[in-house]
């Protein structure tokens, strides 16, 4: 195997594993997109939570009857 066909498959392994890193880059890229609205998300619903949560009796307001 000559030099050159050595150095044409090491080029040609070395793009393989860029395009590989390039796609892996994008998809870490989406997940922390989706990771960032999930959080957001959950502090919303978190939030919501708190606030229509049954309090004790003692913190509740009457109803409007009494």
């Amino acid at each position: 195997m000559s030099v050159e066909n050595r150095l044409e498959k090491i080029e040609l392994a070395l793009t393989v594993q860029q395009q590989m890193l390039d796609d892996l880059n994008d998809v870490i890229i989406e997940q922390s997109k989706e990771i960032d609205a999930l959080k957001k998300e959950n502090k919303m619903l978190k939030t919501l939570m708190e606030r229509e949560t049954v309090r004790p009796l003692s913190e509740e307001t009457p109803p409007p009857h009494y």
